[in-house]
């Protein structure tokens, strides 16, 4: 019997967040090794707990879940997400701009699929969450990179994105607020950007799933209320504003011209319509967590428990002299970046050796697609305490740390 040979298009594809470091850590627990995961945004495994407002209309709406819905979405849920980007500035959008699915990866790889064709290139940024290089992958299109400036605060270099447009570029993809940077666009860099998608003609493809974790009072504004006549599809979701990380729920909304973009909607109709429906009692929860904001930030205040964690990080990070980092304004990750006094030439093999060291699981910054082994990701969210201890532990490594 011959051997089943893999897909050409799963040739690129990688997840480090949940790959062989992971799969490492997940084998040291087995043995019995305590494990502090900061490798994945995954609020419910710190001792997060859904918002009542969530958990009250899951209990009262259940029995309704056990049916196919329509494949968009439920009625009731589309209409409050229209209502809420409505509210955030997006012009003329109706509930039928609106697709709910299995989460934001889910609706990436539906957009992806439903604009990409083989040979066609999409503009994502460096670092990037690799969600988007392997959606391109899956359709069987090519991830071009475009810098995102240490110097300047993680923003996108926009002279370099415009370098990298070419014929063959279809879509620019804008994460904001960013992972893995935990960056706050302001306006008028999203504004540069829409700038470039007007030029050369590409639909703009923003991932806003943190924008409802802002800290600091930062300006931020949806590319979709930017730029209201360019087709731009915003990516939300309930997984990390509402700690439901589990029940998969992220959302596409189309705006912009409708004749323009009359042929993308289609196209994520009959995706949905292929795979009947999203997780419907998810959906049943949508209505209640989109009118309940306060639960989400009490968490971005002083004394709440986001506004804690990082306080307690760059407290620690504060006292690592081989770490630098620049401070995040949203969501909960930071990517610092190692000094040049502890060389390290593969980023992977750090992350191993600090596993094996310190059992503490992060992320190198190779599986963001950054360039120089030099970076890792954290997720802020242990308990204050137990997080600055763990730093100041990854601190104690990098002064002892050397790769032959």
């Amino acid at each position: 019997m011959s051997i089943v040979e893999s897909s050409d298009k799963l040739k690129m594809i990688h997840s480090d967040i949940r790959g062989p470091v992971y799969q490492k850590a997940l084998e040291m627990e087995r043995q019995g090794i305590e494990v502090l995961k900061l490798n994945t945004g995954n609020p419910g495994n710190f001792g997060f707990g859904m918002p009542d407002s969530v958990r009250q209309a899951l209990l009262a709406n259940m029995d309704r879940a056990v049916a196919y819905c329509a494949p968009g979405g439920l009625d009731e849920a589309r209409e409050a997400l229209r209502t809420y980007h409505t509210s955030c500035g997006l012009q003329d959008v109706r509930a039928d701009d609106v697709f709910i699915g299995n989460g934001v990866s889910e609706m990436a790889q539906m957009v992806c699929a439903s604009v990409l064709s083989a040979g066609d290139e999409l503009l994502v940024p460096a670092p990037c969450y690799s969600l988007w290089s392997n959606s391109a992958y899956l359709a069987g299109a090519k991830p071009v990179y475009y810098i995102c400036d240490e110097k300047a605060d993680w923003y996108p270099d926009l002279d370099d994105m415009a370098r990298k447009i070419t014929p063959t570029t279809k879509a620019i993809v804008l994460i904001n607020p960013n992972n893995p940077t935990g960056q706050v666009y302001a306006p008028a860099l999203t504004e540069h950007v829409a700038a470039l998608a007007r030029e050369h003609g590409l639909l703009l493809i923003s991932d806003e799933i943190y924008d409802r974790l802002i800290m600091d009072d930062m300006p931020f504004r949806s590319a979709g209320a930017i730029a209201p006549d360019l087709p731009v599809v915003t990516l939300n979701g309930l997984s990390k504003s509402h700690i439901i990380c589990g029940f998969r729920c992220g959302w596409a909304v189309v705006s912009g011209p409708r004749e323009q973009t009359r042929q993308l909607r289609e196209c994520l109709m009959k995706l949905s319509a292929l795979r009947l429906c999203g997780n419907v009692l998810t959906q049943l929860v949508i209505p209640a967590a989109m009118n309940d904001p306060d639960s989400t930030r009490a968490m971005l205040v002083p004394g709440g428990r986001i506004y804690e964690q990082r306080s307690a990080a760059l407290r620690a990070l504060d006292q690592i002299d081989c770490v630098s980092y620049v401070k995040p304004h949203a969501s909960f990750y930071i990517f610092p970046k190692i000094s040049s006094r502890v060389p390290i030439r593969d980023d992977h093999r750090f992350a191993v050796d600090l596993l094996e060291a310190k059992h503490i699981l992060l992320v190198p910054g190779s599986g963001f697609v950054w360039p120089t082994p030099d970076h890792f990701r954290l997720v802020l969210l242990p308990e204050p305490e137990e997080l600055y201890r763990a730093l100041l532990e990854i601190g104690d490594f990098l002064e002892h740390y050397r790769q032959d």
